[in-house]
């Protein structure tokens, strides 16, 4: 995917006059270290003195560690997976193959790569994901809990390789800040995990190479910070990555400022990111998971390091908690909302273990659980190395006393009713900042699920690059549970991480029970992407029926409506007219829904199509698979409303209790 003149016109209208001579200076700089490329301090006696508290390891949950060292194996074999590739080249790997297209990125000076075209570059995604060195955090871990030289030595040859393929500002990874952030993490808990192997020192401190590739990190970072209408979780991202070198590698004359600036900006950025009821401002599920990961670990490698730390970054990080042990479902899956591409702030345990459940239980251990926390059944790794670093706060905090279900400043309410019946509504600003980078044109969708199972889905993302047909589809309106006019999406797309226009959605009432499940609950609100036409929605949960009631309502002249709703990959639907029976099975037990859609559209259900791209549900990023869409057709001329009813059945019975 390339840029067209036109592209870059519209990106230059969402930026302010700020951010437009920062970015004019970062081209001077960079065309500048072309020729001049700054260079690295001699330092000697360097030490690494950042290590785990005695006894960390050992109080480590059996079962998590049995993951870890699985996962290691598996690693060490040569074998993983990212994106929904399969690779199985890790014993020895080429830093620029992508092998979703068997493309290698070209080499030369970073800042003049085309990364983004597919066609000369691969798929960019799966390039970076390899030298995010994740995998290898796993195996230094593996190291640690076992003391097996083998996984240290790999680690080691893995290191040394990149180092020497991937001189400063020479190819596609010394491009992104977010990539450098995230791969300075993984060096400092790869350093202290291989403490105890006699091979460390000599792999970092010792080692002139990594002491070069550590501080030209730091040093493109603090040069080349994400500004303005990129400010999103990029430059967490940045900020985290210098602020743990700069603690654990203190290395170098520039250290403490660097340490200094990066834990500032974190705590300024972290405020920026995140509405005041905890939620990341993104509206992107899987990047408040990815911004909280990065701030845990910034903050334990300040604390381990005794830096202080603004009490409003733990203050920032314990509403983010809060907020994601309100959001979960009842089997811990919080909202698939906006983009969602896998990515994580710092990878320590192995396949299985459950992303938001380590998150929760990190939270549990760093600022205590609320009595409505839901119970986490699982166990980590990470949680205990995190925990044995951070110090916990005794400052007294107010936080909610019973389990928010309605985040006006997000604009996500959350309806709840038995046997783990879960609806969020959606009525939130159209994503993050001039450019809402990572939103869908999804104002006033729903998702539903019973028992952890998707029955309304949101269909999720898929990909960023490489296929403009599938980007386009997954962030658009008609690719979520809510109701498209003439054709259009809501928000005016400008690019694959650019929106130009943006529907404002204003919720109108909000009726949530003390007690769920005890009481009809109700949200209702109306957004503005249609100029001239008005489109409302009103959701009812009556819990006693097991009903779930959509009314949509459309004020203004005579459009054509289409009204989607998107299955899950569970679910097995009969259509006949206006009426779906749906079923699937939840460990061994059969369970079924209707569905009646609103009788004056002309309904089809969709599956698998490809032209145009319609009836998907995308589990992970790079990874999509058929799932039933149903798609209602006519038109709208502000007299009548639609209304559509799900109506779940007793488990094993198919009759409504």
């Amino acid at each position: 995917m390339t840029m067209s003149p036109a592209w870059y016109v519209r990106r230059l209208s969402r930026m302010g006059p700020g951010e437009i001579a920062g970015r004019a200076a970062d081209t001077v700089r960079r065309r500048r270290w072309r020729s001049a490329p700054p260079d690295c301090p001699d330092v000697t006696g360097a030490r690494f003195t950042a290590t785990l508290p005695e006894g960390t390891l050992a109080d480590l949950p059996a079962d998590a560690v049995k993951r870890l060292v699985a996962e290691a194996d598996r690693l060490l074999a040569g074998q993983t997976e990212f994106f929904g590739v399969v690779r199985e080249d890790l014993v020895a790997p080429d830093w620029s193959y992508d092998p979703k297209t068997g493309r290698h990125a070209p080499q030369g000076y970073s800042f003049a790569l085309p990364y983004r075209d597919e066609e000369r570059s691969g798929d960019i995604k799966q390039i970076w994901e390899l030298s995010r060195h994740q995998y290898l955090t796993v195996l230094a871990a593996a190291y640690a809990v076992t003391g097996d030289e083998r996984y240290a030595q790999r680690v080691a040859e893995h290191l040394r390789s990149w180092w020497a393929a991937n001189p400063p500002l020479h190819g596609v990874h010394w491009i992104s800040g977010i990539e450098l952030g995230i791969r300075l993490l993984s060096w400092v808990w790869i350093r202290r995990l291989l403490d105890g192997w006699p091979g460390a020192a000599a792999l970092f401190e010792d080692n002139p190479v990594a002491r070069n590739r550590i501080w030209h990190h730091q040093r493109w970072l603090a040069a080349f910070p994400s500004r303005g209408s990129s400010a999103n979780n990029h430059v967490i991202a940045e900020c985290a990555g210098q602020a743990a070198a700069a603690c654990a590698f203190d290395w170098f004359p520039q250290s403490a400022r660097w340490c200094r600036e990066s834990l500032r900006l974190l705590d300024r950025q972290l405020r920026r990111n995140t509405f005041l009821s905890g939620l990341n401002r993104e509206l992107a599920t899987e990047y408040h998971g990815l911004v909280l990961e990065l701030g845990l670990a910034a903050l334990a490698e300040a604390d381990g390091a005794h830096v202080p730390v603004p009490e409003t970054t733990r203050l920032v990080l314990l509403r983010m908690t809060d907020a994601l042990a309100a959001v979960v479902d009842n089997r811990l899956r919080p909202p698939r909302q906006g983009d969602a591409d896998d990515g994580h702030g710092l990878v320590l345990d192995g396949g299985g273990t459950d992303r938001w459940g380590s998150l929760l239980a990190t939270g549990e251990a760093v600022f205590g659980r609320q009595p409505w926390w839901p119970a986490v059944d699982g166990t980590d790794v990470r949680t205990g190395l995190l925990a044995a670093l951070i110090e916990r706060s005794e400052r007294t905090v107010t936080r909610p006393a019973a389990r928010p279900a309605h985040f006006a400043d997000a604009g996500l309410t959350l309806l709840r009713g038995p046997d783990g019946i879960w609806c969020r509504c959606d009525a939130g600003p159209h994503g993050f900042l001039s450019i809402a980078a990572h939103a869908h044109a999804d104002a006033l969708s729903v998702e539903v699920r019973q028992d952890g199972v998707d029955i309304l889905a949101d269909p999720g993302t898929y990909c960023y690059h490489g296929e403009p047909a599938w980007r386009r589809y997954f962030r658009s309106t008609l690719a979520h549970n809510t109701l498209e006019l003439d054709g259009t999406d809501q928000s005016l797309s400008g690019g694959p991480f650019l929106w130009t226009r943006h529907a404002v959605s204003r919720v109108l009432g909000v009726d949530t029970a003390e007690a769920p499940g005890e009481s009809v609950t109700s949200w209702s609100a109306e957004h503005d992407g249609y100029r001239d036409s008005v489109h409302r929605r009103r959701v009812e949960l009556a819990p006693r029926e097991r009903e779930l009631t959509v009314y949509d309502e459309v004020r203004g002249p005579r459009r054509e409506v289409r009204l989607a709703f998107h299955l899950g990959p569970e679910i097995t639907a009969e259509l006949t007219g206006s009426r779906a029976a749906l079923t699937w099975s939840r460990e061994g037990q059969e369970r079924s829904a209707l569905l009646d859609l609103p009788a004056q559209l002309t309904w089809r259900a969709h599956r698998g199509e490809s032209d145009p791209p319609l009836g998907w549900y995308s589990a992970g990023f790079g990874r999509k698979q058929p799932a039933t869409t149903l798609i209602g057709t006519g038109t709208a001329d502000g007299t009548q409303g639609f209304t559509t009813v799900l109506s779940f059945r007793e488990a094993g019975t198919g009759r409504r209790r």
